[in-house]
């Protein structure tokens, strides 16, 4: 049986995309090509390793045993490049990091920005996620390194704090909830709401808590990012379209661009810490473990 690594990590692209037109995008090369190779790989095992349908691809089980072997060896791999990087040139690091909405707020993007400048020879995969999406990719070793809230649920997993993260309401000067010093989520359900778009993880968060205060909250427009929120916010009542719930730390940042008043959101889940996350420190791959040390001093 030859597999190669470029073959591991095809299957693996269509089996985590969800489908082979996914996974031939996610891989770079074209349908026919990504199709034709795998079913070289069925015909060498002489069995399936997925279920074609129109609505996507299923893992059967012999492919499920693959991707098992095939995180493994892909891990193993990269280890390996980062610990021979070290006695040449030629060999470069790729990073695999995920991280939620409420970490670029509190200086990640910095943080990574500073580290990539210092380290020339390694690249980054990175991609935002919801928190429970993060802690479960790093049980399953599908990426080196996370930051996510550790209201998600990270047991197994290795912690280091990075932030402390609260959420507040933004609103405009002349609002009639701007002079309270706090506010409830209940305090706000009548209210319109920006938001962002449907899936992500802190927006989720809050509409699960506005649920369970008795009400949802009702959404006039959903954009993409916290500045496109500050905008539609607006900095005078009379250019006001709707509140919003945004990290204190973005808020910080947007205050003097976007003239907004931030209330506290006084709910116990909306007082979070932001937790640097990994499997196991001891198997990361050096240049893994190079961005990890890189962060640690940024969180005290």
């Amino acid at each position: 049986m030859r597999f190669d690594l470029s073959d591991l990590r095809l299957f693996l692209n269509v089996v985590e995309a969800g489908s082979l037109t996914a996974g031939a995008a996610r891989t770079h090369l074209a349908l026919a090509s990504v199709s034709a190779r795998i079913r070289d790989m069925e015909a060498e095992i002489g069995t399936p390793l997925l279920e074609r349908g129109r609505a996507g691809i299923a893992v059967t089980p012999a492919g499920e045993a693959l991707v098992h072997h095939a995180r493994l060896m892909l891990a193993q791999s990269e280890r390996m490049r980062g610990e021979l990087a070290g006695y040449g040139k030629g060999l470069k690091g790729h990073v695999r990091l995920w991280c939620n909405t409420a970490s670029f707020g509190h200086g990640l993007s910095a943080d990574l920005a500073r580290f990539l400048a210092a380290n020339p020879n390694i690249d980054m995969d990175l991609e935002e996620r919801p928190s429970w999406q993060i802690a479960q990719a790093l049980a399953e070793g599908l990426i080196h390194l996370g930051i996510t809230s550790d209201a998600a649920d990270t047991s197994g997993l290795q912690l280091t704090r990075y932030r402390e993260d609260q959420l507040v309401v933004a609103m405009p000067r002349g609002h009639p909830l701007c002079q309270r010093a706090r506010l409830r989520i209940a305090d706000v359900l009548d209210q319109p709401f920006v938001g962002l778009p449907e899936g992500n993880g802190l927006q989720s968060l809050v509409d699960r808590n506005a649920v369970r205060a008795g009400g949802a909250l009702k959404y006039r427009v959903r954009v993409n990012g916290f500045a496109a929120v500050a905008t539609m916010v607006g900095p005078h009542i009379e250019a006001h379209v709707g509140l919003a719930v945004i990290p204190a730390a973005v808020a910080q940042q947007l205050r003097e661009s976007h003239a907004l008043v931030f209330v506290p959101l006084d709910e116990p889940w909306a007082r979070r810490t932001l937790v640097i996350a990994v499997r196991r420190e001891d198997v990361l791959p050096a240049y893994a473990k190079r961005l990890l040390a890189y962060l640690r001093p940024a969180a005290e």
